[in-house]
């Protein structure tokens, strides 16, 4: 099926960025339900429409990805590419049987190929060879608190964190802070910094559309808790109310006392709990 998926044709972000994002935002967001009845037409009988339509379906959330690498300050237009090439992959590879929407799946996949795009051509990452190295390359920028040098103290503790020698971390960032193309365009010349890719990336954080499916997802999270909930005998509720759904969460020795059992025999039902209400959660889906 993989080179089968390479026939899918999509609109790939050139210099016209910003019709490709807005190409990509209106593409109507997938239901459970949708995603669902594609995935198995895909996996059951290589459905190549089902393929490209669960494909489409995601282009906006490898959007999404691909923005958090911008500061590497290589074309968006090519990192988004990457990552849909990653997409493709975790579609051929999506098995609906495992129980986990698509895009939990394809987030491995989506970085993986971006991770990879950018390890080959950023010039300033030639001295990331080892596994360490490639670690501390990708999570330096998230671990320093702001623009400035790093102190002794930070540079420490990612060292530690993070497996390396404290010489590479202080390497890194120089190498980090040296000079290269601005993701946002030269300061003073107005022509060139107007079509920089930073003015062509509309913020989609509180898109009405993303929002109202977030609470939807949510909503329907919590209305499938409470039905799993009522399959519970009458302990079995109380005990998972109080430990998780309560403000005022309780102990196991707590609940031990109160029903003459041990704090062991509490975990277990617990332990047995969860597992039902996972159990149901899942066959809902």
């Amino acid at each position: 099926m993989g080179t089968e998926l390479q026939k899918i044709e999509l609109q790939t972000p050139g210099k016209d960025i910003e019709s490709y994002l807005a190409c990509v935002h209106s593409i109507p967001i997938l239901t459970p339900e949708q995603e669902k009845e594609l995935a198995y037409k895909l996996y059951e009988n290589d459905d190549l429409d089902a393929a490209r339509q669960l494909v489409l379906s995601h282009l906006r959330f490898v959007v999404h990805i691909a923005r958090s690498y911008s500061g590497y300050g290589l074309p968006i237009a090519d990192v988004i590419q990457e990552g849909n090439v990653g997409l493709m992959k975790a579609v051929d590879r999506f098995d609906p049987n495992k129980g986990v929407r698509l895009v939990s799946f394809a987030v491995h996949w989506i970085k993986a190929e971006i991770h990879e795009y950018i390890l080959k051509n950023w010039r300033m990452v030639k001295i990331a060879t080892t596994k360490a190295q490639r670690k501390l390359f990708f999570n330096l920028r998230s671990r320093k608190k702001g623009l400035d040098w790093l102190t002794k103290d930070e540079a420490e503790k990612i060292a530690k964190d993070l497996d390396v020698d404290i010489k590479d971390v202080y390497h890194m960032e120089n190498r980090l802070s040296a000079g290269d193309a601005s993701f946002d365009g030269p300061p003073d010349d107005d022509d060139e910094a107007s079509i920089a890719p930073v003015h062509f990336l509309e913020d989609m954080r509180y898109n009405p559309e993303e929002v109202i499916a977030e609470e939807e997802f949510n909503l329907h999270n919590q209305k499938e808790l409470s039905e799993a909930i009522t399959t519970l005998d009458d302990r079995s509720k109380d005990i998972i109310f109080r430990r998780y759904l309560s403000e005022d969460k309780v102990t196991l020795h707590d609940l031990a006392a109160e029903y003459e059992v041990s704090a062991e025999r509490i975990r277990q039902i617990e332990n047995a709990a969860l597992k039902k209400l996972k159990s149901a959660m899942s066959s809902a889906a």
